[in-house]
């Protein structure tokens, strides 16, 4: 069984950064891609960032320039670098793993 376990979400101002953790464990046997999605209140899950195996990243043109993902530990675990968030950027921020394992969410809240 695959286990992902988000950290370092919470509420930040506006302009301010955060950075998201998540680390994959159980029956792993290959990592193709890990990466983040988030859900706002009343809208569908949408793709923030991905990484694959040989360090090719894609990320949403939302996040362009503001987001960073990086993986670690052998790649089991992924991080997300948020600079700059806006208000639009509150949502609960998933991690996924081969497209397939979701962790259980964290909350990011961008207010002042």
């Amino acid at each position: 069984q695959v286990r992902l376990v988000e950290s370092g979400g919470g509420l930040v101002q506006p302009g301010g950064s955060l950075r998201l953790s998540c680390v994959a464990s159980g029956r792993i046997f290959s990592i193709v891609t890990m990466g983040w999605y988030r859900q706002a209140l009343g809208k569908e899950r949408e793709l923030v960032a991905t990484i694959a195996s040989d360090g090719s990243t894609n990320y949403a043109d939302s996040v362009k320039g503001r987001f960073t993902i990086s993986t670690a530990n052998a790649k089991n675990t992924v991080y997300l670098q948020m600079n700059s968030l806006k208000p639009e950027d509150t949502a609960v921020y998933y991690c996924n793993m081969n497209l397939g394992y979701w962790g259980q969410g964290t909350q990011v809240t961008v207010s002042s």
